[in-house]
Parts: C-alpha cells; structure tokens; sequence
C-alpha cells in the first residue's frame, strides 16, 4: 500500500492520481484543500483523505502519525525543505523501515537564476535521506544528477488531465470562430492563466496591448483572480474570465494563433502547445520568473523566448503564417511525444517497481 502527500488536488491534476490509482492503489492525503477558492482553482474530481495540519509562513506541520502504518510500504511526500514533519519521517526512516519517495521542483522558482548554479543544500540533504525523487521535469533531474551522481530519480514530465483529448481534436475553422466573437484582427494572441502571482508579468502583456495596433492584434483573455486587470479600456481585449467549458475553451484556443504569456509560466505550456499554438514568452531572469515546464519550450522551434519587448514587438510583426503553422506543428508533436498522461502514469509507475520494490 502507498500513501501520498499532497496539499490539494485540482482538476489538471485529478488524471494522474485516478489513472495511477488504478494501477498501484495509494491513499491520498492533502492538507489545504480549503486553499482551492484562495487560489482560484477548480477542485478535481479524486478521493482523499483530510490531514490535520498548521502553517506558519511557509513552514508545515502535519500530523506524521497518520503515516507510521505497517500497511504504508510506500511513502510519497514532497520535495519541500519547509515541511517540518517530513524531516521527522526521514530521520525516523531506519526504524520506519518504509520506502520513501520525494516528489517536487527541485529548485525554487523564485530562485531559480541562483539556486540552478547553487543548487539548496536543505533539499539535497532532503534526497540523500530518501529513497527516490521525482522530479516534474528533466531538466532539474540533469542538474541535480550531476550534483548527485547515482541517484535514483525519475522526471515524470509533468502534464495536465485531458491532454490526450485535447491533441486528439481536429482543429476547428478559425474564421468562423473568429466571426462569431467578433474578432478580425490579423494576428490573435490568447493568455490562459490565474492572476493570482505578480511574477506573471502583468505589467509586460499590458504594455504588449499598449503597444500594439487593435486593427492588427486581438488578444483573448482566460483567467480570474486577486492581480487581475480591468481590460475593458482596451477595444481589441476580449475578456472571457475563468473557463472550465471544455468547449468554449477549444473555440477560444482555435480562433488564437500564438499563446502570450510574459513570466510565471508553467502547465499553460503543455495547455496550448496541445492546442497546438507556439508558446511565446520572455527570458527567464531574475526579473522574470519561470515556472520547470518552462523548459518545454524550444525558442523558433515550438515557441519563441524575447530577451525584452523590443524584440518582441519585431518578431510578433516578423511572424508569417507558415511559421506559426510550422511552430504549431512541433508544438503538438512535442506533446504527444512526452507530455501525454500516460507517460506521467508510465513514469511514476517505473520508479514505484524498480525503487520501491
């Protein structure tokens, strides 16, 4: 039996946990499912179990006793230096005698510029304690590999539910769904994100619409929350707040040509590129944050990475039809090779057998 940690599950998350469910059943316990409204996120549709815990800033206490069962073989708790009750388990692990497998980024999104030279100690410690680590994605398994050679570790390559549906779609006409919103610009961009973190970059699409011409560039908006603007002073916005319509979605999507989302971008990667559209996004830096899934995109090849709006602005008018049919192409192709949720099942289940057993 396996027990997993986790502090909430959403609705892109809910495919994971019910497909490995099936495969390798687990009890699910999550801590902060009241944060799902606070975040502006819609709940998925898993059974888990509610776990007593307190926080005080970004430090975790739960209680560890719910896990200290002889049935557990298995432990799945996350790769987070903050979780107080998770250094417990570890330094209780001899005489646990339960496998344990630690699950998360690697690596500080707000720190990603230093921590990616100077990898945090807290969290290697946290791994060399353990028995196994999965990362979201290669790119901080590579790095923390070459700190730690001989780790055992797999990149589950994370994903969102429906991905498989999603690139299975044929594509819709975009003029006519562009006639029925209204919509007649030459190029249109689409975001699709929570505005619920500053280092979204806010500042930087609103000075992209600032920017351009309405009778050239449409933009549709898809989110809610907390950092949200008004759009409504700007005529070539359209606005459709939260979406979860599966079908509105893919009419929104299908009229876009290019996915615009300055920082702070994570799955709305593998989102849009299942949809099909380039991802276009800015330089990760230290005024600019990027979420790993960051790494998914291949600047010119599935998407298109600015060093500054400037050169933003340029490429966007540079752009013609065949490179983003091209970029769109590859984007999709990039999903259905290493992004479907059967590979994320896949890949957990392979470190579950060869780690655990």
């Amino acid at each position: 039996m396996i027990a997993i940690l986790q502090p909430l599950v959403p609705h892109y998350r809910e495919h994971f946990f019910n497909r490995l469910q099936e495969q390798a059943p687990f009890d699910l316990y999550c801590y902060d499912q009241a944060g799902m409204q606070q975040q502006n996120l819609s709940a998925g549709n898993t059974t888990v179990k509610a776990l007593p815990a307190w926080s005080v800033g970004p430090f975790v206490l739960y209680n560890p006793l719910r896990f200290f069962r002889k049935d557990y073989k298995v432990l799945v708790l996350m790769l987070n230096f903050a979780h107080l009750s998770t250094w417990m388990i570890l330094l209780l692990k001899p005489l646990l005698k339960q496998k344990i497998i630690l699950w998360g980024h690697g690596i500080s999104v707000k720190r990603y510029v230093q921590e990616e030279q100077h990898p945090s100690r807290l969290l290697k410690w946290m791994m060399q304690l353990a028995d196994a680590t999965w990362f979201y994605t290669p790119k901080e398994m590579t790095l923390w590999q070459q700190q730690m050679p001989g780790m055992k570790a797999v990149a589950l390559n994370n994903t969102i539910s429906e991905v498989e549906k999603i690139i299975q779609q044929s594509d819709i006409d975009k003029a006519v769904i562009r006639e029925k919103y209204n919509i007649h610009a030459k190029r249109v961009l689409i975001y699709c994100a929570r505005f619920n973190e500053t280092g979204r970059r806010i500042d930087l699409l609103l000075q992209l619409i600032a920017e351009t011409d309405p009778a050239q560039y449409a933009f549709i908006i898809i989110g809610a929350g907390k950092y949200k603007p008004d759009f409504s002073a700007w005529p070539h916005v359209h606005d459709f707040g939260a979406v979860y319509d599966p079908a509105l979605k893919r009419e929104l999507f299908g009229m876009a040509d290019l996915y615009f989302q300055p920082g702070w971008i994570g799955l709305s990667v593998v989102e849009a590129m299942a949809y099909g559209k380039p991802v276009c996004t800015f330089k990760r830096s230290e005024a600019v944050l990027q979420c790993v899934e960051y790494s998914y995109i291949r600047d010119g090849v599935n998407g298109m990475i600015f060093n500054n709006m400037a050169e933003c602005l340029y490429l966007l008018d540079q752009l013609s039809d065949d490179d983003i049919t091209v970029m769109g192409q590859r984007a999709r192709q990039f999903v259905q090779q290493h992004l479907t949720m059967t590979a994320m099942v896949d890949n957990a289940l392979h470190s579950l057998n060869s780690h655990c057993v």
